[in-house]
């Protein structure tokens, strides 16, 4: 059994610096994944200016991707009993750095090193951040509070990569580093001042948190989060080059069809945190229904304009819904140890997201775009049969 050791803050947390605190949060949140996505809407210019192929240019995710899967364990359990707000602001300052670092990069594998930085900023910030909610406010707003920190990760989509995407075409990949950057040390800040003192409440070491994926819910949650997102991966890197194939659209249309999409993500987080509360086996096989056949068509039926935003918003919802549909269904598997199963949490989904991306870009460079498309349907796919039926877990 895991051993959780409680420690009481020195002072309670008010209503409103609760609440200030859950934005801060939620604004680290934003700021992680669009550094980590970023390299999706440039994955053309990088890899022209890099002299690499689109499908290498991808592994600057894939790297950061499995870094951040890396990370998240080991940062929750190496720093264990240091104060939660010290180590959140640490790691943005690390997220700026990495930033800053691949803006200046003059080769790829020095772009690949300035994103093993962001893939460990990434993956401790997403390993705290999902349990602080629970602190933060009290415990009728905790669900809430939980899907306001995970709509970071939509927002994100609707704002951070599509904005990267444009302000690449307008002055350049590597300004929008700098801009990710700027953002970073922003946010740290706002950390700095909202946030209340957070002592470290679990002071398990590697092995405790390991031993949590023991637990059969809390496996099986695992499972489902590595098929859909793995397949997401697949296919939502290669995205860029998948409507430029079938739809031949310019980066300022591309821009705003993932605007659309991640617009559709903000409804979509929202939506399925208030089902998943609920029913997160149904809603987690909806989701996996509807996001692999969208994947799958978008080859074909993506081809017109119209046909391409009608799946971009579709893809959006389903997608917009995974991590708090997963991040619900890991809490109540492991309620004793909130934060060494978002750590496990983290690890996986960050693993997915590189193994998607480096799935994706084999199948692209091998047989083509469309295949990325196909083949990340076909994983997502795989966890509705999971989430429908497998064991140790509440059958809503």
């Amino acid at each position: 059994m895991t051993h959780v050791r409680e420690v009481v803050a020195s002072q309670p947390v008010s209503s409103l610096r609760g609440w200030l605190g859950v934005g801060a949060v939620a604004a680290g949140t934003f700021t992680v994944v669009t550094a980590e996505m970023l390299p999706v809407g440039l994955l053309t210019p990088i890899g022209s200016a890099l002299r690499v192929s689109e499908g290498r240019a991808g592994l600057a995710l894939t790297v950061t991707g499995l870094v951040a899967a890396l990370a998240a364990p080991l940062v929750t359990a190496t720093l264990r009993r240091v104060e939660r707000k010290v180590v959140l602001c640490g790691l943005l300052a690390l997220l700026a750095l990495g930033n800053l670092g691949a803006a200046a990069a003059p080769t790829f594998g020095v772009l690949i090193g300035a994103r093993v930085l962001v893939g460990v900023g990434m993956g401790g910030v997403w390993a705290i951040a999902a349990s602080l909610a629970a602190r933060l406010v009290p415990a009728r707003s905790v669900a809430a509070a939980t899907s306001l920190v995970f709509s970071g990760v939509a927002v994100a989509s609707v704002l951070g990569i599509p904005a990267g995407t444009f302000l690449g075409a307008l002055a350049g990949w590597r300004i929008a580093f700098v801009a990710a950057a700027c953002l970073a040390v922003l946010v740290l800040a706002a950390l700095a001042v909202l946030l209340p003192r957070l002592p470290a409440t679990e002071t398990s070491a590697l092995r405790g948190v390991l031993r949590l994926s023991r637990q059969p819910g809390l496996r099986i949650a695992l499972l489902v989060v590595a098929f859909l997102v793995t397949g997401h991966f697949t296919a939502y890197t290669y995205v860029r080059p998948a409507l430029e194939g079938a739809t031949d659209v310019d980066a300022e249309t591309l821009g705003g069809l993932l605007l659309i999409y991640g617009i559709a993500g903000v409804a979509g987080n929202f939506g399925a945190g208030a089902a998943a509360a609920r029913a997160p086996r149904k809603t987690l096989t909806a989701i996996g229904s509807i996001l692999a056949a969208t994947t799958i068509a978008l080859p074909v039926l993506g081809a017109s304009l119209p046909g391409a935003v009608v799946l971009m918003i579709v893809w959006g919802v389903s997608y917009g819904g995974v991590s708090v549909s997963t991040q619900s269904w890991v809490f109540a598997a492991a309620p004793q140890a909130k934060e060494g199963a978002s750590a496990l949490f983290a690890g996986v989904f960050n693993a997915a997201i590189a193994l998607g991306s480096l799935t994706g870009g084999l199948a692209a460079d091998a047989i083509g775009v469309a295949a990325a498309m196909w083949l990340g349907g076909t994983l997502a796919l795989m966890a509705v049969p999971v989430a429908a039926l497998g064991r140790g877990v509440h059958r809503s």
